[in-house]
């Protein structure tokens, strides 16, 4: 499991190219990724009025997709100079039909500062992975998701073709830590990411451990030939919900739920 301290630490050493290097290094595929995760969490309606929550955010990427969607969208990172870049890019992209909000916080997707069974959907890029309990945060992002809502995930995962995979496994092991160290400066970060994503279950085992939650209708698709892979399911009625009633909304933006705990 990943140390969160060292995690933490070699995110914050690379915040500062960290978007250059998603988009260079994936060649522009993690954006197709992420509008492919956006028509999961809408599943084919509006996101108007729809509260989604983004962990892992990182530096806002997917919440920003969901908030230019018309959602009001809560953003969290445990990577303070990650997540901080993300207000910056909203005020950038303002300009483009945007009907939603964004509210970005610092916080840990295992023990999420937010009320229970209040949000549509909660999601997840590309950030699971780096977690040190991935059962604790699926846990989390259903415990804040209302019955009914959807837990959505894109990771990367490995193709199955033999042949598509070599290739992938000698660019993802050789050639992407190379590039990386020498745009980021940093030796560890980027030779990482390979190791986690090796070590990452297949479709089926993670599937399995939505299952296990008690999620609903749980499936998944891989995408690019199984670079990468979005995972989804349905939070089920619930017994007995256990819904704080303390919280507060953003003065600042139109977030329609009392989503963020005080």
């Amino acid at each position: 499991m990943p140390d969160p301290t060292a995690v933490r630490s070699m995110f914050a050493r690379i915040s500062g190219t960290y978007d250059l290097l998603n988009r260079g290094l994936s060649m522009g595929l993690d954006q197709r990724w992420r509008r492919a995760a956006l028509k999961v969490i809408s599943a084919g309606e509006s996101l108007g009025g729809q509260t989604v929550v983004d962990i892992c955010t990182g530096t806002g990427d997917l919440a920003l997709l969901a908030a230019r969607a018309g959602a009001q969208v809560v953003g969290l990172d445990f990577t303070r100079e990650m997540v901080a870049r993300a207000p910056a890019k909203a005020e950038k992209q303002s300009s483009k039909a945007s009907q939603g909000a964004t509210l970005f916080v610092h916080g840990d997707a295992q023990k999420l500062p937010l009320v229970s069974g209040q949000a549509d959907a909660a999601t997840v890029a590309f950030g699971i992975r780096n977690t040190s309990d991935r059962i604790q945060t699926l846990n989390e992002m259903a415990r804040v998701v209302r019955p009914g809502g959807r837990v959505v995930v894109l990771e990367f995962s490995t193709p199955r073709s033999a042949f598509f995979g070599a290739l992938y496994r000698g660019y993802f092991t050789r050639v992407l830590p190379c590039l990386g160290r020498i745009v980021s400066r940093d030796a560890d970060a980027y030779s990482y990411l390979p190791r986690s994503v090796l070590a990452w279950p297949n479709p089926k085992e993670f599937q399995a451990e939505f299952e296990a939650l008690g999620l609903l209708d749980c499936g998944f698709r891989r995408l690019t030939g199984g670079i990468a892979c979005l995972h989804h399911g349905t939070v089920a009625d619930r017994a007995d919900p256990m819904h704080e009633s303390s919280g507060v909304a953003s003065s600042k933006l139109s977030i329609p739920r009392r989503v963020v705990r005080s």
